[in-house]
């Protein structure tokens, strides 16, 4: 105890900025990916990551950290879509790079799978987006080449998603080439996840509805567990994630038998 209460080094004061900016950034951290950004040993990212759970700063995973705020809190879509917006909007593209004149593709909810719809070509035919989420249905409403068919279901203005009761009764009529799905969380144990259990619910009868199953996650939900789980890896056909994604997660998930696609 007298040791997490002792006053750290300078150097050791510096790491520990430095591993909090990367946390508030990423949302996660992972023991190997720090050591080899601030050139230290995996040892010493350890202890600097103990001393920050003693300081309540973080919590301890396996392999790194996450930040002590529970996962099932929520922003407003409005506030997630600019975090790591770069990297959505480069996700979005490759995903929409997938959609062929003539699909029925499901998109879920969601700031990434916002970019995608918003990146579909414009030279798209008879394409048809059923999704839960109104902000994408106005976003596809000038797309000349698709018609939008919303799930219906009870709004929820956080996300501007709709959810049970109801939202899942058209989709049990749906045969959709692919769904695009979003996340808060993949991990190669847990699966994909999900922070809310009613979003979650729909994601379930959107999976059942699709052939072929494509999950998109910015690179701070990687090795990140949410409160309700989605899916286990094995179900999905592929995740699309970004360069920012660390070697080790994405070794993790690879080993797990997950197809995973870089944008």
């Amino acid at each position: 105890m007298e040791s997490s209460e002792a006053m750290p080094s300078l150097q050791a004061t510096l790491r520990h900025q430095a591993i909090t900016e990367i946390l508030n950034r990423d949302g996660n951290v992972h023991v190997a990916d720090v050591a080899e950004q601030l050139g230290v040993s995996a040892v010493t990212v350890r202890a600097d990551l103990d001393y920050l759970e003693s300081q309540q700063v973080l919590r301890r995973t396996r392999g790194g950290a996450i930040p002590v705020r529970p996962r099932r809190f929520e922003m407003p879509l409005e506030l997630t879509s600019q975090t790591n917006a770069d990297a959505k909007k480069r996700i979005g593209a490759k995903a929409a790079e997938l959609v062929r004149s003539g699909d029925t593709v499901i998109i879920d909810v969601g700031s990434t799978t916002t970019e995608l719809a918003k990146a579909l070509p414009r030279d798209l035919t008879d394409v048809v987006v059923v999704t839960n989420a109104l902000n994408i249905a106005q976003a596809l409403e000038t797309h000349p080449g698709v018609s939008v068919v919303v799930t219906g279901g009870t709004l929820r203005p956080l996300q501007h998603s709709l959810v049970a009761p109801f939202a899942s009764l058209l989709l049990r009529e749906v045969n959709a080439d692919i769904a695009f799905i979003g996340c808060n969380g993949v991990d190669p144990e847990k699966g994909f996840t999900n922070t809310n259990l009613a979003e979650a619910e729909v994601k379930y009868a959107m999976i059942a509805a699709a052939r072929r199953l494509i999950f998109l996650a910015d690179h701070s939900k990687l090795m990140n567990v949410a409160t309700a789980r989605v899916a286990p890896l094995t179900r999905a056909d592929m995740l699309i994630t970004d360069d920012g994604a660390g070697a080790d997660a994405l070794r993790r998930l690879r080993k797990a038998g997950m197809e995973v696609l870089v944008a």
